[in-house]
């Protein structure tokens, strides 16, 4: 893949930051956390616009629905477009009524999105399923993330379409896809809070990030960054192959601890409170790293595909 995007992806990208900087933003994250809700008219503007089908769309494909998932996920958008645009129509290869929300089968862990969702996508043993949900199939579960989250009834296996055996594979590895180039949107927006901390506060008569300690530490998470976002557009635009999905999602959440210490000291105890926009992007960032088993399983889930079967 060319380090360059085409013109047609640029399009995309920034028709989605417009959108974006009309619906969302961190004050409207603020304002959905609080209430522990969904932005629907987020979801219905993305939908009108046709970004929720992208990766459907002639021409176009997973690399195309990666760009709007790190939009959305850089704007603080909080709806589930990851699992909507970009997991559903590769692993169903169709449009699924959303919201739609990731499980796999027998974790307990709580599910982002999941007490909103009308579509769940589970990973259950070789197979995925997708499952029209219920009243009472997921169970609200107070957040500090920024994220909604619900539990999952455990006697949802065997329930729904089955996408056949194998699915369930592929459902992770779009999964794994969706972590790393979602965490690299949201790493993005938190070292974006931190610049523009670093240039108001001041130290000894000067800006913060005058200083090259401060401008060593915050080039180094701006690598961090860089390097998350490509290696995802990788992956998406190799059709999320099971090293490269993994790859890539391990290095986002190991980078994600990085930018989130670095952002967080850099912006002193103020980043911590609710007022600061960091805030909105850290908190994300802890949710998401550690989704479907965090860095250590995504390094397995790798080295399977490098070395499973060889002698």
């Amino acid at each position: 893949m060319d380090f360059e995007l085409d013109d047609d992806q640029r399009a995309v990208r920034e028709a989605v930051e417009r959108l974006a900087e009309r619906h969302a933003g961190v004050e409207r994250a603020r304002e959905l956390a609080a209430k522990q809700a969904y932005d629907s008219a987020l979801e219905e503007a993305l939908d009108e616009a046709g970004f929720l089908d992208v990766a459907l769309a002639d021409g176009a494909g997973p690399l195309e629905a990666a760009l709007v998932v790190e939009a959305v996920a850089r704007a603080a958008g909080g709806v589930a477009v990851a699992a909507a645009a970009l997991v559903a129509p590769a692993v169903a290869g169709r449009s699924l009524p959303r919201p739609v929300a990731l499980a796999r089968g027998g974790d307990p862990s709580p599910v982002r999105f999941g007490a909103h969702a009308r579509t769940l996508l589970l990973a259950d043993g070789d197979e995925a399923r997708v499952i029209p949900l219920e009243a009472g199939d997921v169970a609200p579960v107070a957040s500090s993330y920024g994220y909604p989250l619900g539990r999952v009834s455990a006697d949802l296996g065997g329930r729904g379409e089955s996408l056949g055996p194998g699915s369930a594979e592929r459902l992770l590895r779009f999964w794994r896809l969706a972590l790393a180039v979602e965490t690299a949107g949201v790493m993005a927006a938190a070292l974006e809070a931190t610049l523009e901390h670093v240039k108001q506060r001041r130290q000894f008569g000067r800006a913060i990030g005058s200083f090259q300690a401060v401008q060593h530490r915050l080039a180094e998470c701006a690598i961090e960054v860089e390097g998350s976002r490509w290696l995802a557009y990788e992956a998406a635009a190799h059709g999320a192959p099971a090293e490269a999905a993994a790859l890539a999602a391990a290095h986002a959440t190991r980078a994600a601890e990085t930018v989130f210490a670095e952002t967080h000291q850099l912006s002193g105890a103020i980043g911590y409170t609710h007022a600061h926009p960091l805030h909105v992007s850290s908190m994300r960032l802890q949710a998401l790293r550690l989704e479907e088993g965090g860095a250590s399983a995504h390094r397995r889930a790798a080295a399977r595909a490098r070395w499973a079967g060889r002698g």
